[in-house]
């Protein structure tokens, strides 16, 4: 899996790489930014996951988007400012959590584990 910016400013999620795919990647927790206000946070709750990220909401500074990813599947929450950027999914060992600011581009938490 891999997240692409356009050029037009779109942003895709890659699940299969094509040749014609000519866009920069974006590499999470590259820019210079606060790490605890921007990597996804969770907790666990039995046999479900809370993932959450401690940001401002603001009409200019927002978490976008969380990302969830399974491998063989992923599950994205869209949020809009003013929004509690969280989602409660099913826990499963070995899955990852990204989230996007709209200034500081994307971030991961890879070691989601009980």
């Amino acid at each position: 899996m891999k997240i692409v910016k356009c050029h037009s400013g779109n942003i895709m999620l890659v699940l299969k790489e094509v040749s014609e795919v000519e866009d920069k990647a974006i590499r999470a927790n590259e820019v210079d930014a606060s790490f605890e206000k921007h990597v996804p946070q969770y907790e666990i709750l039995g046999d479900q996951v809370e993932i959450f990220v401690n940001h401002v909401m603001e009409e200019d500074h927002y978490i976008e988007w969380i990302l969830v990813d399974y491998g063989e599947k992923q599950v994205i929450q869209h949020f809009v400012p003013g929004d509690d950027p969280r989602v409660t999914v099913p826990y499963q060992e070995g899955m990852k959590a990204y989230s996007y600011c709209n200034k500081h581009s994307l971030w991961a938490n890879e070691e989601i584990h009980s």
